[in-house]
């Protein structure tokens, strides 16, 4: 059975307002978590072509690869939405220029598996998640100018505004890994992230299964169809309030896992290891995995099996949301 909630321990969730309390159809928290039941799945299976877009290493497992690079997950919960501007806003007060919250070293692991030792790192057998390392302090500065540098694009407001309840963007993976840890959780993995996007081992097309996403965004904001269903891209105004998807839930409840934008990943980008256990390739790499699509990529983008990399840097069509301890 799914369970769904919003976890006391989030400081995310700590005051109401614009784009914590009110996400989807029913005004509900935006800091909402649905458990996703583990399981063992393909991650590379038939799909359909190979996704198109502009500016991103887009990489389609799917095609006809058939079914391979099995991958077996445990239990997690996973945020039912995107992290909001909302959200963000109290995590950037947090962080206060700087002076205020930064992660403590090691954390931000999946404390919940190996013993406390976390995922297993498939990039060098033997070995662990190191989790937070305090070097990597210096590449969390959300500041205005930082957060507003993919204007005309930027979902980040100086001041809180009538854009609480889109996803931000313009965040470095440093700022994703960062927010999950203050957050009370931690950025999903690869695989753990595909398996909820599939539906575990029912493999589905997309997340909420074979219907076609057609162009009224109920199933996912995709190729610039919101809102007017033109299919042009205009700005700032293709991005979609969190949750307006509402048909295109996944298996355990999550919206906007495809679409809208896409979403930073724990791991780096690497080929595949030939099967994973609670694992994700945690070595140091000049590529972040990214997943989902975005609001102006094709339907093949949406693809739970297809994989995207970009360099961790801020860009405007990338977001993310959080994993937690089941």
């Amino acid at each position: 059975m799914q369970t769904s909630d919003a976890q006391p321990d989030q400081p995310g969730c700590a005051q109401g307002g614009p784009g914590v309390s009110d996400c989807g159809q029913n005004k509900e928290s935006c800091c909402t978590s649905s458990v996703v039941s583990g399981g063992t799945y393909y991650r590379t299976y038939d799909v359909g072509p190979a996704a198109q877009g502009e500016g991103i290493d887009l990489l389609a497992d799917g095609g006809d690869a058939g079914s391979i690079d099995p991958a077996t997950i445990s239990n997690l919960k996973l945020d039912k939405y995107d992290v909001t501007v909302g959200r963000f806003r109290q995590f950037v007060s947090a962080w206060n220029g700087g002076k205020g919250w930064l992660p403590t070293e090691g954390s931000g692991k999946h404390a919940h598996l190996n013993g406390g030792e976390g995922l297993v790192n498939s990039a060098s057998p033997g070995t662990h998640e190191t989790g937070w390392v305090s070097s990597n302090n210096g590449n969390v500065a959300p500041t205005d100018a930082n957060l507003t540098s993919c204007s005309p694009y930027s979902t980040w407001t100086s001041r809180a505004g009538s854009q609480e309840t889109l996803p931000i963007n313009c965040v470095t993976w440093y700022e994703a890994y960062a927010f999950c840890i203050w957050d009370g959780g931690f950025l999903p993995s690869e695989a753990e992230w595909e398996y909820a996007a599939a539906g575990g081992n029912q493999q589905r097309q997309y997340p909420w299964g074979a219907t076609d996403p057609s162009t009224a965004s109920q199933y996912a904001i995709y190729n610039c169809y919101y809102p007017s269903g033109s299919g042009t891209c205009t700005g700032l105004s293709n991005i979609a309030p969190v949750g307006t998807a509402s048909k295109g839930a996944g298996l355990w409840g999550q919206l906007d896992l495809v679409g809208n934008v896409w979403q930073w990943i724990l791991d780096g980008y690497a080929p595949y290891a030939e099967s994973c256990v609670d694992c994700a390739y945690l070595n140091a790499m000049t590529y972040s995995v990214i997943r989902g699509g975005g609001y102006d990529n094709l339907a093949s983008a949406l693809f739970p099996s297809l994989r995207a990399s970009y360099s961790g840097e801020r860009v405007y069509f990338i977001g993310f949301r959080c994993a937690r301890t089941p």
